[in-house]
């Protein structure tokens, strides 16, 4: 009798263990970066705890590598290859509204430039409609890209005709005004180019000489103060996905969208401080632009505001979302300082 009834309990424990698994929703999102990178490390996963808590547990994220390109997780998402994953507008040409973000001298963290972005996206930059086939999970920026060489830096003219690696968007306009020889290559690919000579320095933020191993091929970082340009990141979500939840699980995983998901954009600025630490332990040299430099340069780049106003003043007023940008980006920082 003792041993029916132990028999039963078991047997009732693997039915409840049972319903509740199939009651368990997947969510499977499509990452590019290093499994140690931290958006892989920590975006995603404390997103995820975000979402198993606003669903009560119902619907859990699950991280899968190799399955496209980042040059193709947009379609990846959009096609339902996976659930989500998360995009560098610079590496397609169809973002143009989202290059607000990217333009140099922002001189702020990237968690400011993430809160400010997401608030701007909504007021202005949504009426261009330029992740029409997706839903947004939100968005982030990478901290201030830096130049990344094999030798130092004694102007800025020593970077014509180098071989440098650009993001595409803002930061290959730059590299042209610089009058760079592009090199054109997706993040996962940079060390090989800078190994093997393809290319002779990069433009990226400082994290990547800790999260991408520059330390190793890059021994030279040159900072423009306020910023050689930011990056912008969209995360990225299938509508059919999120249709296909129920109504509370479907209210719970959006309300961790937005201004949310833009605050986990501190990883950013805390990568970009490991990655300075890191670099400077493995004997790279970082040198900070003089006055001189940084007047030259952001002299350099300024028709690349004018252009972009120019090309968005179909959507929205460009100059006054520019500025509110940067107005609010930089007021946040204030305020947590």
């Amino acid at each position: 009798m003792k041993i029916l009834g132990t028999t039963l309990a078991v047997a009732v424990g693997v039915a409840v263990a049972a319903t509740a698994a199939r009651s368990e929703t997947v969510l499977r999102v499509s990452t590019w970066t290093p499994p140690t990178h931290f958006v892989n490390a920590k975006i995603w996963p404390q997103w995820g705890e975000a979402v198993k808590k606003a669903t009560g547990g119902r619907v859990v994220i699950k991280q899968e590598y190799n399955l496209a390109s980042p040059l193709k997780q947009f379609g990846v998402t959009r096609d339902g290859v996976a659930h989500a994953s998360f995009i560098f507008h610079g590496y397609n040409t169809r973002f143009v509204a989202t290059q607000i973000v990217e333009m140099p001298g922002l001189g702020t963290s990237a968690e400011a430039a993430a809160i400010a972005y997401t608030r701007v996206h909504e007021k202005y930059l949504e009426k261009a409609n330029e992740h029409r086939g997706v839903g947004l999970i939100g968005l982030q920026v990478h901290g201030p890209a830096v130049i990344q060489t094999k030798k130092p830096l004694k102007s800025l003219d020593e970077l014509k005709g180098m071989k440098i690696r650009v993001p595409g968007g803002v930061g290959s306009l730059v590299g042209k005004a610089l009058g760079v020889t592009a090199v054109k290559l997706p993040a996962p690919k940079v060390y090989e180019a800078l190994s093997t000579g393809v290319a002779d320095g990069i433009f990226m933020p400082m994290e990547t000489q800790n999260g991408f191993r520059l330390k190793e091929v890059t021994k030279f970082v040159t900072v423009i103060p306020g910023g050689l340009y930011y990056g912008s990141f969209a995360f990225l979500i299938n509508p059919q996905f999120l249709k296909g939840l129920s109504d509370a699980d479907r209210k719970g995983v959006t309300s961790t969208f937005g201004i949310p998901f833009a605050k986990l954009g501190r990883h950013w600025d805390t990568a970009d401080d490991e990655g300075r630490a890191s670099g400077v332990k493995a004997g790279t040299t970082i040198t900070v632009a003089d006055e001189k430099t940084t007047n030259a340069y952001y002299a350099r780049v300024k028709p690349l505001e004018d252009e972009w106003m120019k090309k968005v003043s179909k959507w929205f007023d460009g100059k006054a979302a520019l500025a509110e940008l940067r107005k609010q980006a930089r007021d946040y920082d204030k305020a947590k300082n």
